[in-house]
């Protein structure tokens, strides 16, 4: 199950459209009147899993202010506005079309501006932030904008909107803190990032695909009579998509650094679609098929149009590794052990975990070394017994960075010290994410040039 779900995510974009024609076949040959009763469940389903994993305490770290602050004005009070004149030049007599660009404008960012950020290698816990900005600034505005943009030509229900956010917004987000909370209080945070986190949007995916089918299902008499309006919905969501990468784009070479300006672009441009689906099959009834036609579409020129911006980031932003810094690639969740620690535990860490190396604390919780399966191997060959406390063999040296580090200077700490693995320290001195070997490989492979592969 959860393989082939990771194989639709990865091809999301052929997903949707086999789904659309799959909701449209079935629209046309079945009465799907009772497929309404299933928009709340699948509703759920698309967006709980998303909030599982949203890392609500970033808000409150600071270092990226100015990218923060542009990045939310651009989101709040340009793309709306772009997109709500695009549409009442595209869609004159079309209102419900256009408030559906509306609100796919609206509720900027999502998991996938995370994950987009990480693929082109920008500032991930800038991304992070920006979700988390974004999702809370547009829950709260998209009412009011939908009611003072579109209230003339179409009656908004005010009330019921906020209502449904509570209900497919802020009730999966407080739901989604607690599984977290608790997923992390179980199995500890390395755990959670290593093998639990990936797989709540996985289902997430299985949500949208359910909502995008019954959003067609219930359309598709209404596009057998007017074949040609799918059609043209497309060029106005490229337009938009064109226009928002381009003035991000120009912004974030203009103002930012490299890692800053990925975030800005895909924390700007990456549009919480699933919850704009959300509200728009929830809140405006029978209507709610016809705005959701033009969100779904959306869906397949964001994956698309974010794919190939991946493949051009190097081009429009530069490959100087110099420029990048730690925390583009610093995982959360440390393994540990304290000098009290034996011999045994380090043992039984590694292999369990299956993990190259573990941080040694001391009683104050700061780092003073590393064991490595090398030095465990080497003590045992020593016949040191293995209730021996760590903090009686000779530990490994222990590379430590803060966030802002270029990675040349921590690769160069990396080499004098031997040490292939980076603790990253918080504001307590505390370690608070690492920095393994793999992630680097994984930066630098995308720096390296195709022929000298």
């Amino acid at each position: 199950m959860i393989t082939f779900l990771r194989h639709i995510q990865r091809n999301l974009v052929w997903a949707i459209p086999v789904v659309m024609l799959a909701g449209f076949f079935a629209g046309v040959t079945t009465d799907v009147k009772s497929l309404k009763q299933l928009i709340l469940p699948f509703t759920f389903l698309m967006v709980y899993p998303m909030m599982v994993n949203l890392q609500i305490k970033k808000i409150f770290e600071g270092g990226d202010a100015k990218v923060q602050i542009v990045t939310q004005l651009l989101n709040f009070a340009v793309i709306p506005f772009m997109a709500f004149a695009l549409g009442k030049i595209a869609f004159p007599n079309s209102p419900y079309i256009t408030l559906g660009l509306l609100l796919a404008s609206l509720l900027p960012t999502s998991g996938m501006t995370i994950s987009w950020t990480g693929m082109a290698h920008g500032n991930i816990p800038a991304a992070i932030k920006m979700t988390v900005f974004g999702l809370l600034i547009g829950s709260v505005l998209t009412p009011l904008y939908v009611k003072s943009l579109m209230g003339t030509v179409i009656e908004i229900p005010l009330v019921r909107i906020f209502k449904q956010i509570l209900i497919v917004v802020l009730l999966p987000l407080v739901l989604g803190n607690i599984t977290q909370q608790l997923l992390v209080w179980r199995y500890g945070q390395a755990k959670y990032q290593k093998d639990i986190k990936g797989i709540f949007p996985l289902f997430s995916t299985l949500g949208v695909l359910g909502v995008v089918f019954i959003a067609l299902s219930l359309k598709a008499e209404s596009i057998a009579a007017n074949p040609v309006q799918l059609a043209g919905l497309i060029l106005p969501l490229i337009i938009l998509y064109g226009m928002n990468f381009t003035i991000s784009t120009v912004i974030g070479k203009m103002f930012f650094s490299r890692g800053d300006a990925i975030a800005l672009v895909y924390g700007t441009v990456m549009r919480n679609l699933s919850i704009a689906l959300a509200i728009a099959m929830t809140v405006f009834g029978k209507e709610g098929s016809q705005i959701a036609l033009i969100i779904a579409l959306a869906y397949i020129v964001q994956v698309q149009s974010a794919a190939w911006y991946v493949k051009l980031t190097h081009r429009i932003f530069g490959e100087k590794i110099a420029d990048a810094k730690a925390r583009e690639v610093m995982l959360e969740g440390v393994f540990a052990l304290h000098l009290s620690d034996t011999l045994s535990n380090a043992v039984k860490l590694l292999a369990e975990e299956h993990i190259h190396s573990v941080a040694i604390l001391d009683d104050n919780d700061k780092p003073v070394g590393m064991v490595s399966g090398d030095s465990i191997i080497n003590a045992v060959a020593d016949d040191f017994p293995y209730d021996t406390p760590l903090g009686s063999l000779s530990l490994d040296p222990v590379v430590i960075v803060a966030p802002g580090t270029p990675l040349k200077t921590m690769m160069e700490s990396m080499k004098r010290a031997h040490e292939y693995k980076a603790l990253v320290l918080d504001a307590q001195g505390r370690v608070s994410h690492v920095i393994p070997q793999e992630e680097l490989l994984l930066r630098l492979v995308e720096e390296t040039p195709e022929k000298a592969v």
